[in-house]
């Protein structure tokens, strides 16, 4: 056929009869050797009614495409492999394996069929924990709220009899559920799934890393960071490079990100954030994949580069309206947080905080408290970034963003006079520092003991931060530090070295397009009798091919439907690369479009 469309409508318009004869032609031109997945698939299509042999062919398609990470291929074969079997126990198997593989596709809808008809027939007790577990998979990725944590424990014990290996996974994914609930977690909270994960059968030697990661956690919440440490540094290493399977990664490669900051490891945070993100990409796990968007968004915006989280964010965003993946937008949150850009976070705000509080996603409310106060000490606002900078600080202090939320506590006290209040805040934080220190939690700790601290001390310490930070790749961290060191300096009356600093932070902050600190950077500059000009960072033409042509379409008036009929893609198709188009340029509206084209066009061709 010349075209898709025209093959699509020859295909519609043929009678059922017409199909399977088709289909039973082309399965029996494929070779059985080289092709035999599309063999089973004609075959399945060809079929009139149940045929046992073909349901069984089905089977093996799925698990090869689940051993090359096909999950949408998998579930597809087994969703077809359960409509051709006739007996009623063994159907109730395969529609438990179709629901799992279901899941990992992200078709929500479609596992509750899948459980329905699981539980029509016989099924023996590991087989009716499987459904308790699906059931309790399902809750936690539709709503990732307070719901999800004390079904997956139930499960979890459930399985510690009949099947230990798979218990401890369910206990890892009731810490992820946890986390997620946050403050809402009420009885089933972090300290109690780390509790009973304790308790429950050790890891099978050699110790997955899977469980080194809930093993790590577990110690982290029960024992403390001396005992997790080693466990969570482990795991990390694993998922960062090829120790841990495709599964691990899909599944929890986001945890290990969290524990490579809880370690101090951004680089083997990014290379498992991009881990994931490449592998939900080839398996086609999209739920997956709007979440691993999320946090590789988080990751990179650590180092600076928001313009790249922004492109992240924007996919992110994409996905999880195409699938209703029920991800709040915690990148998004983030990252305006630290650019500064205090009417995009309080919009965020706004939509995020009623949002979570119904669905019992804690982490997300926690994650709106450290954004106001970010933004709040970047406009140098610090009486008002006290309250929310206390609220994230003490909401699970052993994890990420309580500690992100310890260093804006410290800036806000110190600068509100809160001076006791200050101290305590760089003693929680050093506290994370007991155990594998390196330079960006030293300079961090540095950093934050100079704001407490007076005369040589703090000029000794903002210098030790600098030394430190600009060993990583933690831009941010190191701007922040010729920041406060500049204006430490201009209230000693030392000038001279107060725009060496602050022309350091201002010229910094203004690369990475972090907006409030640019400009409390200029606005000391200015105060030491140096001229600072607002300067804006210059957008990168990084559009392909196909994104420049529905720009330009879009350009030109053309709406999304006539988009897509130009080009043969469905409108959602191309609101989703819009949206990425939107993110690359910076922009937020169609209106903007012109503008931005031109220039780009105009720098192609000096080129």
């Amino acid at each position: 056929f010349r075209h898709p469309l025209v093959r699509s409508a020859v295909y519609r318009s043929a009678a059922v009869q017409q199909r399977r004869a088709v289909h039973l032609v082309l399965a029996e031109a494929t070779d059985r050797e080289l092709d035999s997945d599309r063999r089973a698939w004609h075959l399945a299509a060809a079929a009139p009614g149940p045929d046992e042999d073909v349901a069984i062919e089905l089977e093996r398609s799925a698990g090869r495409a689940q051993a090359r990470g096909g999950l949408a291929a998998a579930a597809a074969f087994l969703q077809r492999a359960v409509a051709l079997t006739q007996d009623t126990d063994r159907r109730a198997e395969r529609a438990l394996a179709a629901g799992e593989a279901t899941l990992q596709a992200g078709a929500f809808d479609v596992v509750l069929g899948l459980l329905s008809a699981a539980e029509a027939g016989r099924l023996d007790a590991m087989q009716r924990a499987r459904v308790d577990l699906l059931r309790a998979q399902l809750a936690f990725a539709q709503s990732r709220g307070s719901d999800a944590p004390p079904l997956l424990i139930r499960a979890a014990k459930t399985l510690e009899q009949l099947d230990p290996k798979l218990a401890r996974e369910t206990y890892l994914d009731a810490w992820s559920a946890a986390l997620f609930a946050g403050r809402f977690a009420h009885a089933c909270n972090l300290e109690e799934v780390s509790r009973e994960a304790r308790v429950a059968a050790p890891a099978p030697q050699p110790a997955r890393p899977s469980d080194l990661l809930l093993d790590g956690y577990a110690l982290l919440l029960t024992d403390g960071r001396a005992a997790a440490t080693p466990f969570l540094r482990q795991a990390v290493k694993a998922f960062a490079g090829e120790g841990a399977s495709v599964e691990e990664v899909l599944r929890w490669g986001w945890l290990a990100t969290v524990a490579a900051v809880i370690v101090w490891d951004h680089e083997s945070c990014v290379a498992v954030a991009a881990r994931g993100v490449q592998l939900a990409r080839d398996s086609g796990a999209l739920t997956v994949l709007a979440v691993a968007l999320n946090i590789m968004a988080q990751a990179v915006a650590l180092g600076g580069e928001f313009r790249r989280a922004a492109q992240l964010i924007s996919e992110a965003e994409a996905v999880t309206e195409a699938t209703g993946t029920p991800v709040l937008r915690y990148a998004a949150i983030y990252v305006s947080g630290y650019q500064g850009r205090e009417g995009d976070v309080a919009k965020l705000v706004d939509a995020t905080v009623p949002e979570a509080t119904a669905g019992g996603q804690g982490n997300a409310v926690q994650f709106v408290s450290l954004a106001k106060a970010v933004v709040a000490n970047g406009l140098g606002r610090y009486r008002e970034a006290l309250a929310p900078a206390q609220d994230a600080s003490e909401d699970m202090p052993e994890l990420v963003v309580s500690m992100w939320a310890l260093i804006e506590l410290v800036e806000a006290a110190s600068r509100s006079g809160e001076m006791e209040l200050a101290r305590s805040a760089v003693d929680r934080l050093a506290a994370r520092n007991d155990v594998g220190a390196n330079d960006w939690s030293l300079g961090v700790e540095a950093r934050s003991r100079a704001l407490v601290s007076e005369g040589v001390t703090a000029d000794e310490l903002y210098r030790e931060a600098i030394t430190r930070l600009s060993r990583t790749r933690l831009r941010p961290e190191l701007a922040r530090a010729h920041l406060l060191y500049g204006e430490w300096l201009r209230r000693e009356r030392r000038r001279v070295d107060a725009r060496t600093q602050l022309r350091a932070a201002h010229e910094q902050f203004t690369s990475m397009g972090m907006e409030a600190l640019a400009e409390r950077s200029r606005r000391e500059l200015l105060a030491t009798g140096e001229k600072a000009r607002t300067r804006t960072v210059e957008t990168r033409d990084d559009l392909t091919p196909q994104e420049r042509q529905i720009a330009q379409l879009a350009r030109d008036g053309l709406s999304n439907p006539e988009i897509g009929a130009r080009l043969f893609l469905s409108p959602r198709t191309v609101e989703w690369h819009l949206r990425k188009v939107f993110g690359k340029l910076g922009i937020r509206s169609r209106h903007e479009l012109a503008n931005e084209l031109a220039r780009v066009e105009s720098d192609l061709t000096q080129v």
